[in-house]
């Protein structure tokens, strides 16, 4: 049983570990044709195809989604269950979710800088005055809600319960980033970067993770062997 679970989590690291190298691969080549010019095409008709079915309604769903991936909300949020995490004595969680978290924002910052893309005219509201390329809101909410939705599903039980977490976090992530193309602060070419940013972020976080993880345990285990062999001395 202990190997089968070992199986499954290395099945599950180079999975990530994959879909990471994939995220690098597919933003280094956005961001090249970003610079080159060569995404203008694409950005623009997803833009007017999204704006085409704008509406009141939808434009407040739209806003609420946009909020739940705020700067604001992310850090209020972040906050409160690192507080919970060090109150229930769970550090290394409270850590992980720390790091995550303070290296996206300056990881996003520095992105921005770097490409330095000015920000489209926006559909509904005041444009924001930051960069564009890539899209914190696509960013934040990779790392932030994704983590979430990774610790949450190792600790559910049952197959049904770790995909509705999933499910829940995925397509929350989906219309952060849709909202944003929606209320036009953003173009598509910068919420796909996002995305891959977070992926790449969470997937080198989650390695580091695992890797002094995998030391503690070696640790732990060659102590007991110490006090093992010093029991059978005596």
């Amino acid at each position: 049983m202990e190997k089968l679970l070992k199986l499954n989590s290395g099945l599950l690291l180079l999975g990530a570990l994959l879909a990471a190298v994939v995220s690098l691969f597919l933003f280094g080549w956005l961001a090249e044709e970003m610079l080159e010019g060569d995404t203008q095409k694409f950005d623009m008709s997803v833009r007017n195809a999204v704006h085409q079915h704008a509406a009141p309604a939808l434009t407040r769903v739209m806003q609420a989604f946009s909020f739940l991936g705020s700067v604001g909300t992310v850090s209020v949020l972040c906050v409160v269950i690192l507080g919970a995490f060090l109150y229930f004595h769970r550090s290394r969680l409270a850590a992980l979710l720390g790091i995550t978290m303070v290296g996206m924002g300056a990881l996003d910052e520095a992105l921005k800088l770097a490409f330095r893309r000015p920000r489209p005219v926006a559909f509904f509201g005041p444009t924001p005055n930051s960069y564009s390329f890539p899209s914190g809101h696509a960013f934040g909410s990779v790392c932030f809600y994704g983590v979430l939705a990774a610790i949450l599903a190792t600790r559910v039980r049952g197959t049904a319960a770790k995909w509705s977490v999933w499910t829940v976090a995925i397509l929350l992530m989906a219309m952060i980033g849709f909202s944003r193309i929606y209320l036009g602060v953003h173009y598509p070419s910068d919420v796909i970067a996002g995305y891959c940013a977070g992926a790449v972020w969470v997937a080198a976080v989650g390695l580091l993770d695992r890797i002094l993880l995998a030391r503690s345990d070696n640790a732990m285990n060659d102590r007991k062997n110490i006090q093992l062999d010093d029991s059978r001395v005596v």
